[in-house]
């Protein structure tokens, strides 16, 4: 009897591990340090080259990155932050931690991203507190429209973190690059497996303010200092001759352990160093799934950015009008994992999530509703082939039945 291989499953993300990085880790678990050594300050320094970011501070996953961010700019109990609707949960979650409110922005329908006028209309919500921050996230890969958002942030007193988690790589034709902050106080990044560059877990918070880093690092940290400029217990941080002693610590504030280990730094330097190598892969991909998809209009719209972008697509989000199709998402979703295609759905809105519904009422946000209604994020990653971008477009037309 023959035994038929069955289909390999091409799911929708996943890391590319080649040897160097391999090699990196085994070099980093030799170490004599597993924590707290040399890999983590040199992937920091690294992403300061990278980004163009006088500071970097790695942390232990992107929804971490977004906590300190939030802890740092002092948005909490009494304050309310904007975050646009369409994002990972964790944008908003961030500002909840903290105690801080949450004011849901739309989004442009086509893009997912907040625009400059989402963001007014957000601005005029009816409200109680003192509106502090808005929280951009550069949905996919493509950058939100940091320069016209700064400008409304700057008219209203608002502090800005970038959610950038999507993003690294990323950058415009005005000189923005995701992460260098030219835009904003802070920006945030994830390297989750799925993510451009991957730590298998990991985080990071760039900024050019020497006060924030200073901030973030303490706090990511238990809110612990060893910088003898900090001390306020002279009785016991100081030896007899005025030296700082060299077991002496203090405890500032409360905060979280949120550091990345020297292994996973070790494996975010080697990975960073490919990040051109991934973004121009990516890229390619897009283009192949481009060519073969323009005839699928009007019943699907491929993922766009402006002409002055070039984007680190970390994600390939088509808009199917499934009610065209005649065809369900959900059956869509079913019928391509059958084939072994892997999909996903990113994201459903935040404020119909349960917790935010019964928090704020349900906010009228048509935009957001109308991407997610058509939104499904196709395969993209590094590890495929333009055959694997023919192979999904081949089985999607069946699906679709054109």
């Amino acid at each position: 009897m023959t035994v038929r291989a069955a289909t390999p499953m091409l799911s929708y993300g996943r890391q590319s591990i080649d040897r160097q990085d391999i090699d990196a880790v085994v070099t980093a678990l030799q170490a004599d340090l597993l924590t707290t050594g040399h890999s983590v300050p040199a992937f920091e320094g690294a992403l300061c080259q990278a980004t163009g970011a006088a500071h970097t501070v790695a942390v232990c996953n992107g929804t971490a990155a977004l906590h300190l961010a939030v802890r740092a700019a002092g948005l909490g109990p009494g304050t309310a932050t904007i975050v646009p609707a369409i994002t990972f949960v964790a944008t908003a979650n961030a500002v909840r931690l903290n105690g801080g409110e949450v004011i849901f922005a739309d989004v442009d329908a086509e893009t997912g991203l907040m625009t400059p006028d989402t963001l007014l209309r957000a601005l005029r919500t009816p409200n109680t507190l003192p509106i502090r921050a808005v929280m951009p996230v550069h949905y996919a890969g493509p950058m939100a429209g940091m320069a016209a958002i700064a400008g409304i942030a700057g008219d209203n007193g608002l502090t800005i973190i970038e959610d950038a988690c999507h993003a690294i790589g990323s950058r415009t034709e005005g000189g923005a690059i995701a992460g260098n902050c030219k835009h904003s106080n802070m920006t945030c990044f994830s390297f989750h497996p799925v993510k451009t560059i991957t730590t298998g877990e990991g985080g990071a918070i760039t900024t050019n303010d020497p006060d924030l880093a200073h901030l973030l690092r303490r706090d990511r940290s238990h809110g612990l200092t060893r910088n003898a400029l900090d001390f306020q217990n002279s009785d016991h941080a100081f030896d007899e001759n005025g030296a700082p002693n060299p077991w002496y610590y203090e405890l500032h504030d409360v905060g979280p352990n949120y550091r990345l280990t020297d292994i996973q730094a070790a494996l975010g330097i080697s990975q960073l160093s490919r990040l051109q190598q991934f973004v121009r892969k990516r890229a390619d991909l897009k283009d192949a799934y481009d060519a073969l998809l323009t005839s699928f209009a009007p019943i699907l719209r491929v993922p766009s950015a402006d002409p002055d972008q070039h984007p680190a697509w970390h994600l390939y989000p088509v808009a199917i009008d499934f009610a065209r199709a005649k065809v369900s998402r959900a059956s869509v979703v079913q019928k391509l994992a059958a084939m072994g295609i892997g999909t996903q759905v990113h994201y459903i809105p935040v404020h119909l999530q349960p917790y935010y519904r019964n928090r704020y009422g349900l906010a009228k946000l048509p935009g957001a509703e109308e991407f997610y209604a058509r939104t499904l994020s196709l395969p993209l990653h590094t590890t495929m082939t333009t055959d694997d971008v023919e192979r999904v477009v081949i089985c999607l037309a069946k699906v679709l039945r054109l």
